[in-house]
């Protein structure tokens, strides 16, 4: 248990840190998606660290609860940047926004899960491939480029189905 308290610290403090180092270098223009990508990275490692708790985290079925937390965040941030920029908001603008929240969500969550996999539990891995009775051969480094390939791929898919919501109709009038 204190094991779980102290790696919740440990991604706090990760993520504190991150932020005020990025913060003074980035510029305005891209400062909300890689904010969302942040926020977004945070929740995807709380729940893990939840199911953690619950020993669930083995249970490759609970991954896809993933999908939601990344697409929630890709859409929080397409709809603040078209808050932001109602009249100039364009789908280009959109889809960019989209996955650049996405891939910072990706990146920063990858590399806690490879943190997770190797350092904190490494029996993790063990665990996660003997249930999916799989008998691969798999490393840590296939497992982590499939979490960041399975990240990537949802990034897209969600950012194109937000942007359903958002882009520009010719069919019917837009609210203002």
């Amino acid at each position: 248990m204190s094991e779980i308290y102290d790696l919740i610290i440990l991604s706090h403090f990760f993520l504190r840190n991150l932020n005020e180092l990025i913060q003074p270098i980035i510029m305005n223009k891209i400062s909300l998606p890689i904010r969302f990508g942040l926020v977004t990275s945070a929740v995807l490692i709380a729940y893990f660290l939840v199911l953690a708790l619950f020993h669930k985290h083995t249970n490759p079925a609970f991954s896809f609860f993933n999908a939601l937390i990344t697409a929630f965040g890709i859409y929080e941030a397409i709809r603040f940047k078209k808050l932001e920029n109602s009249d100039d908001f364009s789908y280009g603008e959109g889809f960019k926004t989209g996955l650049i929240t996405g891939t910072v969500a990706t990146l920063l969550f990858t590399i806690f899960f490879l943190f997770y996999a190797t350092e904190f539990n490494p029996n993790f891995l063990p665990e996660l491939l003997k249930l999916m009775n799989g008998g691969l051969g798999a490393d840590v480094g296939l497992v982590t480029f499939v979490v960041a390939i399975m990240g990537f791929a949802t990034t897209v898919v969600s950012t194109l189905t937000v942007m359903q919501l958002f882009k520009k109709s010719g069919n019917i009038p837009q609210k203002q």
